[in-house]
């Protein structure tokens, strides 16, 4: 400040007032934190509002893509019902009547001599019996297979008629 100052103005002037024409460094700082604050702020938001989602994966929940679908719909509606209903599905611990209800089916189309159906043999696929590595020799190996195996009788369940014969050789007892 080369001029002489109006001679009202006060002779201590703070240092973040500067003369015209130079660079306000006060506002060039308060804008940056301003920035910064409003990044930060909308990443904790964010943040905030996945938090049922990621406690959802991290505990590899059933629910989870309701869980995900439910922070959505609080997002973008605002309406903060969802998100409680999200947080509260994944602290809850639903449990997995999927898993034991395929393996029955699996269990009982073995029972049954049906081949289990793709659907079943996905959703348990460790119910399903090994099948054997084939060997180098190809499809060779897989006929002599068949082969012993016939020889060494019938693998499956029973069918019908051998189940009437077995029942008729059972005595009857009064």
């Amino acid at each position: 400040m080369t001029e002489p100052l109006h001679p009202a103005a006060s002779h201590h002037l703070p240092s973040f007032i500067t003369a015209p024409g130079e660079t306000d460094w006060l506002m060039v700082i308060m804008a940056v934190f301003l920035a910064v604050a409003v990044l930060m702020f909308g990443i904790l938001f964010f943040r905030l509002h996945s938090l049922p989602e990621r406690m959802a994966h991290r505990t590899h929940k059933l629910q989870f893509e309701i869980v995900a679908v439910l922070c959505l719909i609080s997002l973008f509606t605002h309406m903060h019902i969802f998100w409680i209903a999200g947080l509260l599905l994944a602290l809850i611990d639903l449990p997995d009547f999927g898993t034991p209800l395929s393996r029955i089916a699996t269990s009982a189309e073995k029972i049954a001599g049906i081949e289990a159906s793709e659907a079943t043999l996905q959703e348990a696929p460790e119910t399903v019996a090994p099948t054997s590595p084939v060997d180098k020799k190809g499809e060779a190996s897989v006929e002599t297979d068949a082969a012993s195996r016939k020889a060494e009788g019938p693998s499956g369940p029973p069918t019908k008629p051998e189940l009437a014969r077995a029942r008729q050789k059972e005595p009857l007892d009064a």
